[in-house]
């Protein structure tokens, strides 16, 4: 079956032009107009993936994005935020509300394919990950079908969370993530928790985890990676 995606912009041009590089690189491919069109179709038909332009009339792509997170059919629907804004604090603020990747207009339609099918092997990657996986960095080992760490071999006693959140970023070494990110994949359900919350648990993490916490760095303004090259 085809992997589809959902393109939305509320530019005819760029949305047949997308569409059709898109169908030409062998994905089946939705088109919305609008923020309000996005969040109905991607809520009936779950995309594999969704192009989101910013700049969208009514509902913006900020607040699509923030919407799609909060909804349970729709939370981990992959998001590549299509721009004009080149600037770092809004490139910033839309991997804070959800995005996996953005991407700045004009661009190319090759990068955008090329973009889209490294997220979507991403995706694969984390949804496709052994539960009996084992994995060392060093000093540090994760046993994720024990729900075990150890550093030097000697068991380190961590919370639910705390462990959600070292499976979550050593999953994905040195990609960064942001803060709500991070509460959306190692917490999983809706509440009222706020994304300061992110740093107390990574502050807990690393002082349990000792001489391994280095392992766990911090992207000033943006959230949190963790470093397999230590």
């Amino acid at each position: 079956m085809k992997e589809t995606i959902l393109i939305v912009d509320d530019e005819k041009d760029i949305l047949e032009l997308v569409k059709y590089n898109i169908e030409k690189a062998g994905y089946k491919a939705y088109t919305a107009e609008s923020g309000g069109e996005a969040l109905d179709i991607a809520s009936k038909r779950i995309p594999s993936l969704i192009v989101l332009d910013l700049m969208l009339p009514g509902v913006d792509g900020m607040e699509v994005c923030r919407l799609l997170r909060k909804n349970e059919l729709t939370r981990n629907i992959p998001v590549i935020m299509l721009t004009a804004k080149t600037a770092e604090d809004d490139m910033l603020a839309g991997l804070n509300v959800g995005a996996d990747d953005y991407i700045t207009k004009p661009f190319s339609v090759k990068v955008l394919i090329a973009r889209i099918e490294t997220v979507l092997r991403r995706k694969k990657s984390e949804s496709g990950a052994s539960f009996e996986a084992k994995v060392t960095f060093g000093p540090l080992t994760i046993e994720i079908s024990k729900h075990e760490v150890l550093v030097d071999n000697k068991p380190v006693k961590l919370t639910k969370t705390e462990f959600n959140i070292l499976v979550f970023l050593s999953g994905s070494p040195d990609k960064v993530f942001s803060r709500e990110q991070i509460l959306d994949k190692a917490w999983n359900y809706e509440t009222a928790v706020v994304d300061r919350a992110v740093d107390v648990h990574v502050k807990s993490l690393r002082t349990k985890l000792g001489k391994a916490d280095k392992y766990i760095q911090t992207v000033r303004g943006v959230g949190y990676k963790f470093s397999a090259r230590n």
